[in-house]
C-alpha cells in the first residue's frame, strides 16, 4: 500500500502558550557546548556521546519530581570508558552523575553537568554455586536476576516493586528493599561482594583477597581515612549504640554510618559505604549477591478494614503468625487501583476510610503452608473486617491468578495514584519508617498532619516492617502551592524523628527531597562524620553533588518540574519508567517515557523557541518513526498508558488528506493489492535467485535516498519468497471453524528450503487430523485485518477495512456459530480488538457476537487432545509475539511446542522483534537493537526447532539470529504426521 510523505510540522503544539518557568532556555537549544562534545567525542568516540537537544531533556527525568537538564550524556560501555569519565572530569572540575533505569523517586538519576548512562551496555547475570550465588552486572533489572535464578529454586532479597524495571545497580546503590526484605533481606544485608571504580579511577574488587593491599598502595590516605574514622566511632559508646539503633528499623538517610561498625578493613568498610550512597563514592560496576530460596509454596490474603489505623492496628498480629509480608494500602490507594487491569470496579465505591492489608506466608513445602493458614485462621477469627462492596471476600488463598493480582494492585501504588493526580500536578513520593509496634499511631498522626497542610495523600506501605510511603500532589508552578508543600514537609519531618525516633528515608535512599534534612535525624556529629566520609573517598566532589548531602535548607524545592498538559492518552503518565525495559527502541532512539517527556518539553517552549524546534526536529525519527507500535508499553504501564497507540495518532497527523485518500482507495481495492504484492515478491525471488540480492538492495537504498527512508522498505536478503497463488481447498459443510489466513500468509511463502507445506496447508491438515475440519472461505482475498492501516496512522482507510472484515466474518461464521481461526498473532490481536474503534455502530454489535482464536490457541485447546504425536525433537526455542502477550496467548503456545519437542526454551531477553508488519524492512536498525539481547541467548547453543506464531515476526527473528523461525502449527503438522 502506499506510504506517502507526512505533513510537515503536524506534530507543532497549537495554539497560544505561555512559557514554563522551568523550561529548557534557548541557550541551550544547539545542545552539548562545542568544547565540552569535542572533547568527550576525541576521548570516547562519537557514537558513545550524545549532544543534541533533544537528547539532554529525554534524560532530564525520572521518576522524582526533579528535572534537571545534564550538559551532556554519556553512553559508558566499560570500566575504561568510566574511568576516562572520572578522569576527565578531574582535570575539568567538572560533575558526573551516573543513571541505570532512572527510576529513583528523589533525583538520584539526574544531573546538570555529565551523565552516564550505564544500563544500555551493563546487563547480564552469571549464576553460581546452582543459585546459592549471583554475579550480575549493574544494568540488569531485579525481574530479569530473579528469571534466571528461579530455574534454580532461589531469589534474591531485594524485592522493590519497581523490579520490572529498576537495576541492580540501583538497587545497591539505593539500599533498596521492598515487600519483604525488611532489615535482614535488603541489599546492605545480602550483598556478597561488589566491584567499584572509586572518584579517582581505581578499580576495587572487594572479593579479590589481596583488595586491601592494593587499595593500600593506590589509596594510602584514603585506607587511613577510613579507618581513622572507624577507631573514632568506635571510641564513642553512645554514638555507636545511636548507630545500632538506627538500623534495627528499615533506614537509608544518609551514608550506611554501621559499615565503619560491621567492616574489619578498608575494604570492608568502602563495601557497607557504597550500599546506599546513591552514587555519589563511586560506580558499582558489577555485585555479587548471597541469594535466598524461593518459597513456593504461599497463601495470600487482601482484607479490608474500616480505617487505616484499623488495618495498622492488625500488623503485629501477623508478624507474630510469621508473615512474611503485611502490605498497607489505604482508601485513596485502593479506589485509584481501578485503573489498574484487572482490579474489580466497584474498588470505586469503597468508602473513604476504608484501608487494606495485604498479607503473604510463603513456605518451602505444603506441610509449611497449612501451618500458616492454620495461623492465619486464627489472627483473621480476631478482627473486625469490613465488606463494603461486592468484591470484597476477606479470605486466604493460594490460587496463583488471584495473587498474581493482588501483588499487581500493591506495585501499582505509585503509578496508579500518580495516574489519579489532578492534571498539571507534580507527584511528590516519600517514604518513612517507625518502630512497627508504633505503626497505628503513625497513620493517624501522618492523616491529622496532611488535612493541617491541605493535602489528601495516599498511604500504603511494607507495615511489617514500620515502613510507610505516601504521595502528595502540588502545582510547581504555583509558589503558594510549593511553599505550602515545603510547609509539610518541614512538618512532617519534625514529627517522624521528635515524636517516632522514624527514619525519614527507610527504602529509597536520602536523594534530593530529603538532603536537607540529614542532621535532623542524625544529629551533628553523625552528619558530620558523613561530610568527612564524602570528602574522604571524592575530595573534589565530582560524584553527584548535592543529592545526598546538602547544606542548603531549602535544596529539596529546587528544580522541581512542572507538568504541563500532553494528548490525553499520556497525561497520566508520571515518568516512572517502567515501560522502558520492554520497548524495542530503548537502546535505538526513544522509550515511551522519554516520548512523553520530550512531548512535555514542547509544551513548556513558547512558539518560535528555538529548543521547540530543535525538538520537533528530532521527534519524527526518534519518536514517532522508530516505534514498533507494539503497545508492550501499555503491559507494563499499570495503569495502561500506551505509547504505540499515541505514535500512531502522530503517524496520523502527519498525514494529508491526500495520503488518506491513497491509503483508502488501497483498502477498498485490497484485492488488486494483494496480488499485485505476491507477485511483486515472486518477481524478487527470481531476481535473487538469479543474480543475488544486490541489485534490489541497490534499487531500494537508492529510492530511500531519493524519497525517504520511513517511506520505502529496504530490500533485506531473509525476505521468503512468495506464497502459493491458491489456497488449500476446504469444504464448509461439517467444518469445526473458519479459518482465515492472514494476508501476510496469503502474500508470503514459508521458511526458505523447507519442503513441508505451507501454513495454510498445514492448518488444514492438522485440523482435519484431529477431526475438527477447518473452512476457508473462497473470498478471503483482498481481506484484511486492518492493521496496515491503523499501524500507521491511516484512519480511513481503517475503517474501509476494519468494517469489511468483520461483515465478512458474521457471514463467514454464520452470525459468530463457528469460531474464526487466524493464523497470525497480530492479526488475530486486530481483529479481535483493533478494529472495534472503527467499526460502525452496527458493525460493532456484530463484532460482539464473533469468537475469534489465534491458530495457536485453536491447536492446544481444540486440536491437542485430539491428535497423537508421532515424533519430537530434542528441543524448541519460542519467540512469543508481542500480540500473543497482550492476548494471553504464551501458554498455549508453549503447550502447542511442548507436543513437539522434549524441551522448550523461552529467552530470559526474549521480547518484541520490532519488525511490526514491515517497520523492520523500514528501519532494520530498529529489530537489530531490539532483538540483540535475545538473539545472543538464542545463538548460545543449539536448538532444533525456533517456533513462533507471526510471519513478519519470524523474519525479524531470522535476521536476528541466522536460524530458521517458522510456524509451531507447522511443527505439530509434521510431530502429528502419519
Amino acid at each position: 500500500m502506499p506510504l506517502l510523505e507526512p505533513k510537515p510540522g503536524a506534530l507543532r503544539p497549537h495554539g497560544p502558550a505561555a512559557p514554563a518557568p522551568d523550561r529548557v532556555p534557548d541557550r541551550m537549544a544547539p545542545g552539548t557546548p562545542s568544547v565540552l562534545r569535542a572533547e568527550l567525542t576525541e576521548l570516547l568516540g562519537a557514537e558513545k556521546v550524545l549532544w543534541k537537544v533533544s537528547d539532554l531533556v529525554r534524560y532530564a527525568t525520572d521518576a522524582s519530581p526533579y528535572r534537571f537538564v545534564p550538559q551532556v550524556v554519556v553512553i559508558a560501555e566499560d570500566i575504561d570508558d568510566v574511568s576516562a569519565v572520572l578522569s576527565y572530569a578531574h582535570g575539568r572540575q567538572r560533575e558526573v552523575v551516573f543513571r541505570a533505569a532512572g527510576t529513583s523517586l528523589n533525583g538520584q538519576a539526574q544531573g546538570e553537568d555529565i551523565l552516564v548512562d550505564v544500563r544500555r551496555h551493563w546487563a547480564g547475570i552469571e549464576v553460581l554455586d546452582e543459585g546459592r550465588r549471583a554475579r550480575i552486572r549493574p544494568g540488569t533489572t531485579v525481574l530479569r536476576a530473579n528469571a534466571a535464578l528461579a530455574r534454580h529454586g532461589r531469589i534474591l532479597g531485594p524485592d522493590p516493586a519497581s523490579a520490572i524495571a529498576c537495576t541492580l545497580g540501583g538497587v545497591v546503590a539505593n539500599n533498596a528493599s521492598g515487600m519483604t526484605a525488611g532489615t535482614t533481606r535488603n541489599a546492605y544485608r545480602t550483598l556478597s561482594s561488589l566491584t567499584l571504580v572509586l572518584p579517582t579511577g581505581t578499580v576495587v574488587d572487594t572479593a579479590d583477597p589481596l583488595a586491601d593491599e592494593e587499595l593500600a598502595r593506590a589509596e594510602p590516605a584514603l585506607c587511613h581515612g577510613l579507618m581513622e574514622i572507624k577507631r573514632e566511632i568506635e571510641a564513642d559508646p553512645e554514638l555507636v549504640a545511636r548507630i545500632r539503633a538506627k538500623y534495627e528499623i528499615k533506614n537509608t538517610t544518609g551514608y550506611r554510618l554501621d559499615a565503619y561498625l560491621d567492616g574489619t578493613t578498608p575494604v570492608e568498610v568502602l563495601r557497607g559505604l557504597m550500599v546506599g550512597s546513591e552514587g555519589t563514592l563511586g560506580f558499582i560496576s558489577e555485585v555479587v549477591f548471597d541469594t535466598l530460596p524461593l518459597d513456593r509454596e504461599l497463601t495470600t490474603g487482601l482484607l479490608f478494614f474500616p480505617s487505616l489505623p484499623a488495618a495498622a492496628a492488625a500488623v503485629p498480629l501477623f508478624n507474630a503468625a510469621g508473615a512474611l509480608a503485611v502490605e498497607l494500602m489505604d482508601g485513596n490507594t485502593l479506589r485509584a487501583c481501578v485503573s489498574v487491569a484487572g482490579v474489580p470496579a466497584d474498588w470505586a465505591r469503597l468508602p473513604r476510610d476504608t484501608a487494606a492489608l495485604l498479607v503473604e506466608f510463603r513456605a518451602p513445602d505444603a506441610a509449611g503452608r497449612a501451618e500458616h493458614e492454620r495461623r492465619a485462621a486464627g489472627v483473621l477469627a480476631g478482627l473486625e473486617l469490613v465488606a463494603p462492596v461486592a468484591s470484597v471476600t476477606n479470605t486466604f488463598t493460594g490460587d496463583p491468578a488471584v495473587v498474581s493480582g493482588y501483588w499487581k494492585t500493591r506495585k501499582a501504588f505509585v503509578t496508579a495514584v500518580g495516574g489519579a493526580r489532578a492534571p498539571g500536578t507534580t507527584l511528590i513520593t516519600e517514604d518513612f519508617a517507625v518502630p512497627p509496634s508504633r505503626l497505628a499511631e503513625a497513620c493517624e498522626a501522618l492523616l491529622v498532619l496532611q488535612a493541617e497542610h491541605g493535602f489528601d495523600a495516599a498511604v500504603a506501605g511494607h507495615a511489617a516492617h514500620g515502613n510507610l510511603h505516601f504521595l502528595l500532589a502540588f502545582d510547581a508552578s504555583v509558589p503558594a502551592d510549593v511553599d505550602r508543600y515545603a510547609a509539610f514537609m518541614e512538618a512532617f519531618c519534625r514529627l517522624t524523628v521528635e515524636r517516632f525516633d522514624g527514619s525519614l528515608k527507610a527504602e529509597h535512599s536520602t536523594g534530593r527531597n530529603m538532603a536537607p534534612f540529614l542532621e535532623l535525624e542524625w544529629g551533628p556529629r553523625a552528619t558530620e562524620l558523613m561530610w568527612r566520609t564524602k570528602r574522604l573517598v571524592d575530595p573534589d566532589l565530582v560524584l553527584a553533588p548535592r543529592i545526598l548531602l546538602d547544606r542548603d535548607p531549602r535544596a529539596h524545592l529546587r528544580g522541581l518540574k512542572t507538568i504541563p498538559r500532553v494528548e490525553a492518552v499520556a497525561d497520566p503518565c508520571i515518568e516512572c519508567g517502567f515501560c522502558e525495559p520492554v520497548c524495542p527502541s530503548e537502546h535505538l532512539t526513544t522509550t515511551p517515557r522519554q516520548r512523553i517527556v520530550l512531548r512535555r518539553e514542547m509544551m513548556r517552549q513558547p512558539p518560535g523557541s528555538p529548543v521547540l524546534d530543535g525538538l520537533l526536529d528530532a521527534y519524527g525519527y526518534d519518536a514517532v518513526d522508530t516505534c514498533a507500535g507494539d503497545s508492550a508499553c501499555a503491559l507494563a504501564c499499570p495503569v495502561g498508558i500506551d505509547t504505540g497507540a499515541l505514535m500512531k495518532d502522530f503517524r496520523h497527523l502527519r498525514h494529508g488528506p491526500r495520503e488518506e485518500r491513497a491509503a483508502a482507495l488501497a483498502a477498498r481495492r485490497f484485492r488488486t493489492v494483494e496480488a499485485a504484492a505476491r507477485l511483486a515478491v515472486a518477481a524478487a525471488d527470481k531476481i535473487t535467485s538469479a543474480v543475488g540480492d544486490r541489485p534490489l538492495a541497490v534499487a531500494t537504498e537508492a529510492a530511500r535516498k531519493a524519497v525517504r527512508p520511513d517511506l520505502v522498505p529496504r530490500w533485506l536478503p531473509q525476505i521468503p519468497g512468495a506464497a502459493a497463488r491458491a489456497l488449500p481447498t476446504t469444504r464448509r459443510v461439517g467444518a469445526a471453524a473458519v479459518y482465515y489466513p492472514a494476508c501476510v500468509n496469503r502474500i508470503f511463502g514459508g521458511p526458505a528450503g523447507d519442503p513441508g507445506p505451507s501454513l495454510p496447508e498445514a492448518v488444514v491438515a492438522v485440523s482435519q487430523r484431529a477431526g475438527k475440519p477447518v473452512w476457508i472461505p473462497r473470498d478471503v482475498t483482498g481481506t484484511c485485518c486492518a492493521t496496515i492501516w491503523h499501524s500507521k496512522g491511516y484512519e480511513e482507510g481503517s475503517r474501509v477495512m476494519a468494517n469489511r472484515i468483520v461483515e465478512a466474518a458474521w457471514g463467514w461464521t454464520a452470525g459468530g456459530r463457528l469460531p474464526l481461526v487466524v493464523d497470525a498473532s497480530s492479526c488475530t490481536l486486530g481483529l479481535a480488538h483493533e478494529v472495534v474503534p472503527y467499526l460502525t455502530e452496527d458493525n460493532r454489535a456484530l463484532h460482539a457476537e464473533l469468537r475469534i482464536l489465534d491458530s495457536v490457541v485453536w491447536a492446544a485447546r481444540e486440536l491437542l487432545p485430539r491428535l497423537e504425536v508421532l515424533r519430537t525433537v530434542g528441543s524448541a526455542v519460542l519467540h512469543p509475539t508481542c500480540s500473543m502477550r497482550r492476548l494471553g496467548d504464551e501458554a498455549e503456545l508453549r503447550a502447542v511446542a511442548g507436543a513437539c519437542a522434549d524441551e522448550v526454551v523461552v529467552p530470559d531477553d526474549t521480547g518484541c522483534c520490532a519488525f511490526a508488519g514491515d517497520r523492520g524492512m523500514l528501519h532494520p536498525e530498529l529489530t537489530e537493537s531490539a532483538t540483540a539481547r535475545e538473539a545472543a541467548e538464542v545463538t548460545s547453543r543449539q536448538f532444533d526447532a525456533h517456533l513462533s506464531a507471526n510471519r513478519m515476526c519470524e523474519i525479524g527473528m531470522d535476521r536476528a539470529t541466522g536460524r530458521g523461525y517458522s510456524s509451531a502449527l507447522l511443527a505439530l503438522e509434521r510431530a502429528t504426521r502419519p
